[in-house]
């Protein structure tokens, strides 16, 4: 294709995106895609050179290079090699991968579980193959963008209802035909504001209106309840969602996403989603260390407890400095900027004082709301967390965030 020569509508949406790329590289706001030179302790990195403090991290309970987990991989890997023998149906299936799933169903207090190679691919897949045309899907405005892709590609009627606003989601529920499958679908901490769904309202509304309820839990896995298992246990309100998923990326270091559910549902799924059966197994490192992170986390309970503090300590600093941290009460820390220039001068100012953060702008966030979305860890040090918040805080009194 001859760019110079060429005008349609793929070419139009390539150059505004490299013209916008190119505009913020050569303001020096551009810190997407930073390849990492090196995990350091104490939850620091080194990126081009230069020792960071990283606060765009998903490990929540600092879990990235915990001894038991690397051996456990490695010995996967003396046991089956670095790759499988193709799909989970067919040759691909390893002692580990049930021990894994097993693993999960018992952590998540459910019956089964099944495991894919991604969180994305999971969303998309159980979504579509849950459900299909003539049925109804009920989605929460901000949720992940995996389960609106998902939502969209089953085919069935899609309702969204604005954030955490049971009214709302009520309404819609009461609107739709009583005969039809409904599916209510949310985050259980949003990926972008920190906040909690109301699960307790969201499950008397599933039962009154005789809706399926799935709970995608990438950011509460080790992060909620007393032993981290989610939000289940903060609520004490086991056994009342019907499709628990979540990640393997995130609290657990490793990679792929995993529903936890009834028997009758995991087989139906492990028959019929197109992601499991057409995909490539999780490879044997990455499924035996994603098992090993489990048991740490129930044996380690004192992450959580530092994660709490620290994640007490975060909020309640960056308040006291004047800043819009919204309604988080999670690792998940938004330092709302307004317009998408100051997310990006923030950034810069944050890097090149050695703190890793990141800016999120739209279209990932409403025009208006950009923010850094600055996470915290159990790896963090007090003194570390208070030199990253003068660092924010600086930046915001330099550039007129905050006063």
């Amino acid at each position: 294709m001859d760019f110079n020569n060429t005008n349609d509508a793929v070419t139009r949406r390539i150059k505004a995106m490299t013209d916008r790329i190119h505009n913020l590289k050569t303001h020096d706001l551009y810190f997407y895609n930073q390849p990492v030179e090196e995990m350091l302790p104490g939850n620091k990195v080194l990126v081009r050179g230069r020792e960071m403090g990283m606060y765009a991290s998903y490990s929540y309970l600092g879990l990235v290079g915990h001894p038991r987990i690397n051996e456990a991989a490695k010995k996967a890997v003396d046991k089956f090699g670095t790759g499988t023998n193709g799909v989970r149906t067919l040759a691909g299936t390893l002692t580990i991968h049930t021990e894994l799933e097993e693993t999960i169903a018992n952590f998540k207090h459910a019956e089964a579980a099944i495991t894919y190679t991604s969180g994305y691919a999971t969303n998309l897949t159980v979504i579509s193959t849950m459900m299909g045309r003539g049925d109804y899907v009920f989605s929460d405005k901000i949720n992940h963008a995996s389960i609106v892709d998902g939502c969209l590609m089953s085919g069935a009627e899609f309702r969204r209802f604005r954030h955490n606003d049971m009214e709302h989601l009520e309404g819609l529920l009461k609107n739709a035909p009583s005969d039809v499958a409904k599916l209510v679908i949310a985050d259980s901490v949003f990926s972008m504001d920190g906040d909690i769904i109301d699960l307790p309202k969201v499950v008397e509304l599933c039962k009154k209106y005789n809706a399926w309820l799935m709970i995608d839990e990438a950011h509460s896995l080790g992060v909620l309840g007393e032993k981290g298992t989610g939000i289940e246990e903060h609520f004490n309100l086991y056994g009342e969602i019907d499709i628990k998923m979540g990640t393997l990326s995130k609290t657990i270091p490793s990679v792929g996403g995993y529903v936890a559910a009834k028997q009758e549902i995991i087989t139906y799924l492990r028959h019929a989603s197109r992601a499991y059966i057409f995909s490539a197994a999780l490879p044997p490192a990455q499924a035996a260390a994603a098992n090993e992170a489990f048991k740490v986390i129930l044996d380690e309970p004192w992450r959580l407890e530092r994660l709490n503090q620290n994640t007490k300590q975060f909020i309640g600093g960056l308040k006291s400095l004047g800043f819009d941290t919204l309604l988080t009460e999670t690792a998940i820390v938004p330092v709302l900027c307004g317009e998408d220039d100051m997310a990006f001068a923030m950034t810069r100012e944050c890097q090149h004082n050695d703190v890793f953060v990141l800016p999120v702008v739209s279209p990932a966030v409403q025009e208006g709301l950009a923010r850094l979305r600055a996470t915290v860890t159990a790896a963090h040090e007090p003194s570390e967390i208070e030199r990253a918040m003068d660092i924010i805080g600086v930046a915001g009194k330099k550039l007129g965030l905050v006063k």
